[in-house]
């Protein structure tokens, strides 16, 4: 079989598994089970470390391999190699034996998806190596050239090409082809001794050509410079119970640990989430409400299917302050009697599938945002976020900003540092006093993780007035 302009040719090459030995093979081991699939994946990818004026790192890595999953009942069996080859296959397939024969018919397959969400070509292929490079440089001296008071820039740039079968005992085969970029920038500046930082990266699943557009790698070094600036200003964070507004954007990453999290399935399923048990019941404030969804074009956390082979879309978490669902896998769908929502999402072909958010974003409000930060009198404005850690169980979480202001009789007041934001998400929700007109998604730099697992997720917000969050600060 030939297939040379086929991506799967990466898959299926120098003989060591053609397709249709691999859908025997997918058929012979998962016979018995309820469900499961045959995972195969080829990845590419690249990074290029630019610091101090030169490139530090460029590391270029390929991998291939398969996972074979069988399910029966909620016992799963899993086993993976990089290896593609009909003898790796079937040496998994023992692994299947440690499973007991479906009680009832085998689950039904993923329907089927004409969707396409992003190119299929290869990003890492289509730009010389020299002008990867020359990227760096070029946006190394800019910065450079931007502010006498800048002493240090630091550029990232990556990519990867994921080429992925999905195939199933009952005959059923998807495929998607799967690219991701993204640039980092990050800029120290310095004064009378006091250096700060200031950090902006971009990026999703389409190829460098975004990247390398001038007017978006300028706008790059526009905003991380304005954010180490204002930090070089900033004054010591006061502590406290007070009014909190979230800026648009990125600043969704606390909804996304805060509260994503105990909306996926499998937390529910066995009564772990704080949002056990509570579909119809109101958790948040009336205008909340949050989606997710998987098929927004070119966005980083979208997938055409996710990893069993299900379409992605649009699914309503909460609608109005109501919960109205969960994300669902596979697995979980199928013992909590309901559909699966296209969240079944895996790292790679070494691990086992999970129900896992995509694009996870509140919708906007009708209120004003400048009139949002009028009516909040006092407080803080939280523009970005850094680091943060957060319980999944009982959304609890802690997270630090990297930009944040007082205010100052309803207008922004002086920049502050060492400020933390402390709460837990089923509660936030329903202190939110307002909601902005602004809604905005992250730029393409989400990486979450769940089960020792990391992937590729957006988040999104409008600005949010929210009463009563712990603020925790370095005052004095």
């Amino acid at each position: 079989m030939t297939m040379l302009s086929d991506p799967r040719r990466f898959l299926y090459r120098d003989g060591g598994l053609d397709p249709d030995a691999a859908r025997r093979l997918t058929a012979e081991a998962l016979a018995a089970c309820d469900d499961g699939e045959l995972y195969l994946q080829y990845t590419a990818s690249e990074s290029f470390g630019f610091d101090d004026g030169r490139l530090k790192t460029a590391d270029f890595n390929t991998q291939a391999g398969f996972g074979l999953r069988g399910v029966s009942g909620e016992t799963t069996a899993f086993a993976h190699a990089n290896e593609l080859s009909e003898a790796a296959i079937r040496r998994a397939a023992e692994t299947m034996q440690v499973l007991d024969s479906a009680k009832g018919a085998p689950a039904a397959p993923p329907r089927r998806t004409n969707a396409s969400l992003y190119t299929d070509a290869d990003p890492l292929g289509l730009v010389p190596f020299a002008r990867k490079v020359e990227l760096c440089q070029k946006i190394d001296a800019a910065a450079r050239a931007r502010d006498p008071r800048v002493v240090q820039v630091s550029v990232g740039l990556a990519g990867s090409w994921s080429v992925v079968d999905i195939l199933r005992a009952d005959g059923f085969a998807a495929h998607d082809v799967r690219p991701l970029v993204r640039l980092n920038i990050q800029i120290v500046v310095e004064r009378d001794g006091r250096r700060e930082t200031g950090f902006h990266g971009l990026g999703g699943r389409y190829l460098y050509d975004g990247l390398f557009d001038e007017a978006a790698w300028q706008r790059g070094i526009d905003i991380a410079l304005a954010q180490a600036l204002v930090n070089l200003e900033s004054i010591d964070a006061p502590a406290g119970e007070m009014t909190v507004v979230l800026g648009p954007g990125w600043p969704g990453v606390l909804l996304h640990e805060a509260i994503g999290h105990g909306l996926e399935g499998d937390f529910n399923r066995k009564g772990t989430s704080a949002f056990s048990g509570r579909i119809g019941e109101r958790v948040a404030a009336p205008g909340v409400t949050v989606v997710d969804d998987g098929a927004v074009g070119d966005r980083r956390g979208s997938l055409t299917i996710d990893d069993e082979g299900t379409p992605t879309g649009r699914t309503v978490l909460i609608e109005d302050g109501i919960l109205k669902g969960y994300m669902q896998d596979r697995l979980n769908a199928r013992l909590m009697g309901v559909e699966p929502t296209g969240n079944g999402r895996r790292e790679s072909f070494a691990h086992a599938p999970m129900p896992r958010m995509t694009n996870t974003f509140m919708l906007g409000g009708g209120d004003d945002p400048g009139e949002i930060l009028s009516r909040a009198k006092k407080g803080i404005y939280a523009k970005s976020f850094g680091g943060g850690q957060v319980d999944i169980v009982s959304g609890k979480f802690v997270f630090s900003c990297t930009e944040a202001y007082l205010i100052e009789n309803g207008r922004l007041g002086a920049p502050i540092k060492g400020a933390t934001l402390i709460g837990d998400g089923p509660s936030v929700l329903t202190k939110v006093r307002a909601i902005g007109d602004d809604m905005a998604l992250d730029e393409g730099i989400g990486v979450c993780g769940k089960g020792g697992q990391s992937v590729p997720a957006g988040v999104g917000q409008p600005t949010l007035l929210i009463d009563g969050l712990t603020v925790g600060g370095t005052a004095a």
